[in-house]
């Protein structure tokens, strides 16, 4: 049966947590414990080698030091940090929903605020975002869950029943908070799973593309690819970021704005 993509970043994901507990591995033991042949094995190695992720030896592969330090992080932490630049730029990605939109959002923690801020209109959601149901909203908003396996402490839902259920639905915007984004690297994931739902995403759009990321997103790179920056049309950020590495993503075609953080009474 033909790998999809779901299925072989959910491979490379297991291999990448069998070397962090184990430190080294040779392909027979890897290709022993993913139930897959050696080629494949050898296939991801390559692959994940060519992202710095692993490190290649005769026979075998070890774990990089990038890959130990980019892991998901807490989810405590990322909702918290610089939350009212998260919740400016959230709210603006809001004031730009029309009545009517069918809408996806990832399961970032900027793009998980937008929901009290859309007011007055009538929107469809469709998220892999399982926080999304604990968010208040207004009686305007319909939310459509994908389903999927529930990954990490933000609970994303992942896989391909996640990919299965965005690949059946056209969305006029889609809204997406990111890792990292930059002219070197294009849209970028700390979380490999996540990175083929930010794809189908971009793909099944056909209206405005969002990209919702605060200062310390700008003009950085993290190990797994989401996109290229002309996949996207817009990216919202806060004040504090870097005008050079803004006018870098102007001139190669995102619409941007900036807005100062969000002081509520």
């Amino acid at each position: 049966m033909k790998n999809n993509r779901g299925a072989i970043q959910k491979r490379q994901m297991q291999l990448l947590d069998y070397l962090k507990k184990t430190g080294t591995a040779d392909v027979s033991t890897l290709a022993k414990e993913l139930s897959v042949s050696a080629i494949t094995v050898r296939r991801d190695l390559d692959e994940l080698e060519s992202r710095k992720l692993v490190s290649r030896y005769f026979g075998g592969a070890k774990l990089t030091m990038a890959a130990e330090k980019d892991d998901e992080p807490a989810y405590l932490e990322t909702t918290t940090q610089r939350l009212a630049q998260k919740k400016a730029i959230a709210k603006r990605a809001a004031e730009l929903l029309e009545d009517g939109d069918t809408v996806f959002i990832n399961s970032s923690a900027t793009a998980l605020l937008i929901y009290p801020y859309i007011q007055n209109k009538s929107i469809l959601i469709v998220t892999n975002n399982g926080r999304s149901l604990l968010s208040q909203r207004s009686q305007g908003v319909e939310l459509v869950l994908t389903g999927g396996e529930v990954y990490g402490s933000k609970q994303s839902l992942v896989g391909q029943l996640a990919l299965d259920a965005l690949s059946k639905v056209t969305a006029t915007k889609c809204i997406l908070g990111v890792s990292g984004i930059s002219i070197q690297g294009g849209i970028t994931s700390r979380v490999i799973q996540e990175t083929s739902i930010n794809q189908m995403m971009l793909r099944r759009c056909r209206g405005q593309k969002i990209i919702v990321a605060d200062s310390s997103k700008i003009g950085t790179e993290h190990n797994f690819f989401s996109g290229t920056l002309a996949d996207v049309t817009d990216l919202i950020t806060d004040s504090e970021a870097s005008e050079q590495q803004l006018e870098q993503l102007r001139q190669a075609g995102l619409h941007i704005e900036v807005v100062a953080p969000l002081v509520e009474e």
